[in-house]
């Protein structure tokens, strides 16, 4: 055990750490959906668009009146400013990561933005004292930007202190944390747990609290390694950090590592967002990146889970919120799949499997929406085709865009290159979230051919333009790209953006 590859104490404290923030990350994604019917009857009441007439009406004829005050268009406005200025904050925080990484340290960066995460709870687990409407959309706003930062510094401080070889498994955990925490919001936004008229507050607070634990436990986490030797230069702290995460071994091997880096970075500028676009050197490696958050957003599987409670409801099934927690389950077995295997099958393999299946689903699934009123047994394929579809997700296309930017860039353009990435993901999931309902009522169930459509593309692109990352350095999976580039045009343009960057 001197090679430094076993997985310490401290090792997994500091990735259970980091993974808190995920955590709250599908919590804050999924908590909103639950108590909604109750949330619009608060924000009517607050209104003042709210009658006694309705209230009584409530018990005696299953809200049909009351339904008329929800869907008064202050009351669908203000709704639907709480679910999308979540992704807002999100969009306009990612570009922050970078920054903030490199600011005080990837573990005081996280420690720092849990102020907002704490504040965001407080303001909603409070909104009941004033107007609610305002108080859980400015709560949703505050978590959407920390859930942005957190979203780009929790794969970066893991992807920089895992080992070589457990890279892709710990880095699926930051995808894991995520569907537990979505399923964790589902259970207890049950109406008889915390969904209901006198808890709803406590649900969404409890947003929050996460973050409590996450800023107790990160002070005994040590700093990125890399970090410290290759953006501060102080070897003898990356040094003390390594035997902390890594047990006794000779770092001998690793600091090596980082000092070809460090010289690699010494040589190439600290590259901003702008010069990062613009720059030919990185553009093969950034539209990978891209187009593996992309083929993540655009997959469907948003529009799976707006289908899921109608197909479950159609197939028969009594109580569909049950069976939709039960894609939830699916989703963390699949995660938990996907961390096993990442490390041996490899990023590109279970992607490519994880995308074409889902490809095959979506046909199936269009298929059985389509004939589910002719032949009853066609809700069962839709049925079977959600379970698979989103089993299929889990498996690639979930959780390794999240971790493979960190090992597509070497130390100089990671931070951008992840704040990148991370809006990238934001906004797609924005653009859907607004647009869907759109394309579905345009498309009806042939919406899930443009899905399959897009599926089969981001399957051949991945195919023929992403390498494999397993088992490689970050230096060797740069140079995969280089090879295929005009090397002496590469280092004229880093020394002429290294010129620009010491000016």
């Amino acid at each position: 055990m001197e090679t430094g590859k076993q997985l310490t104490g401290t090792l997994a404290i500091a990735v259970f750490t980091a993974a808190l923030g995920s955590l709250q990350y599908g919590y804050s994604l999924g908590v909103i959906n639950a108590p909604q019917k109750v949330i619009e009857k608060h924000y009517a009441l607050s209104l003042g668009v709210w009658s006694e007439r309705s209230a009584l009406s409530e018990n005696t004829t299953e809200g049909e009146s009351s339904s008329e005050e929800l869907k008064h268009p202050s009351v669908v406005m203000y709704w639907s400013l709480s679910v999308a200025i979540f992704s807002i904050g999100g969009m306009v925080s990612s570009f922050l990561v970078g920054f903030i990484g490199d600011l005080r340290g990837r573990v005081k960066g996280m420690l720092m933005v849990n102020v907002l995460a704490v504040a965001a709870g407080l303001l909603m687990g409070l909104s009941r004292m004033w107007k609610p409407h305002i108080m859980v959309i400015t709560g949703r706003a505050i978590m959407g930007f920390y859930c942005g930062l957190t979203s780009g510094l929790v794969p970066m401080y893991i992807g920089e202190i895992a080992p070589k070889a457990y890279r892709g498994a710990l880095g699926a955990l930051h995808q894991l944390a995520i569907v537990i925490g979505i399923l964790l919001s589902q259970v207890i936004g049950l109406d008889f747990v915390l969904g209901n008229d006198d808890m709803w507050h406590v649900l969404l607070g409890l947003s929050g609290a996460p973050a409590i634990l996450q800023s107790i436990l990160l002070p005994m986490c040590p700093e990125s390694p890399r970090y410290l030797y290759i953006l501060l230069g102080k070897e003898q702290e990356a040094r003390k950090s390594l035997h902390r995460l890594k047990g006794a071994y000779d770092p001998a091997n690793d600091l090596e590592e980082m000092r070809m880096e460090k010289e690699e970075a010494d040589r190439e500028p600290r590259v901003s967002i702008r010069a990062l676009i613009l720059s030919s050197v990185y553009r093969q490696q950034l539209f990978v990146a891209l187009m593996m958050h992309l083929s993540q957003q655009l997959s469907g599987i948003n529009a799976i889970f707006y289908y899921s409670t109608t197909i479950f409801t159609q197939a028969g099934v009594s109580q569909p919120v049950y069976a939709t927690i039960g894609v939830g389950v699916i989703n963390t077995v699949f995660t938990l799949v996907s961390v096993a295997l990442v490390d041996r099958a490899g990023r590109r393999t279970l992607t490519l499997v994880g995308l074409g299946g889902m490809c095959c689903c979506a046909v199936a699934m269009t298929v059985g929406l389509k004939f589910q009123n002719d032949f009853s047994w066609m809700s069962y394929v839709s049925m079977a085709a959600i379970f698979l579809f989103v089993s299929f997700f889990e498996i690639g296309p979930g959780p390794i865009p999240w971790f493979i930017v960190a090992e597509l860039f070497s130390q100089g353009p990671r931070p951008a290159a992840i704040a990148l990435a991370g809006c990238c993901n934001w906004t797609s999931n924005f653009i859907i979230a607004m647009t869907f309902p759109y394309i579905q009522a345009w498309m009806d169930c042939y919406v899930f051919i443009l899905f399959a459509v897009l599926l089969l593309c981001f399957t051949i692109f991945i195919y023929f333009r992403v390498p494999e990352t397993k088992g490689k350095t970050f230096e060797e999976i740069a140079a995969v790209f280089q090879k295929k580039k005009q090397v002496p045009k590469d280092i004229a343009e880093l020394e002429q953006l290294k010129t620009s960057s010491d000016a």
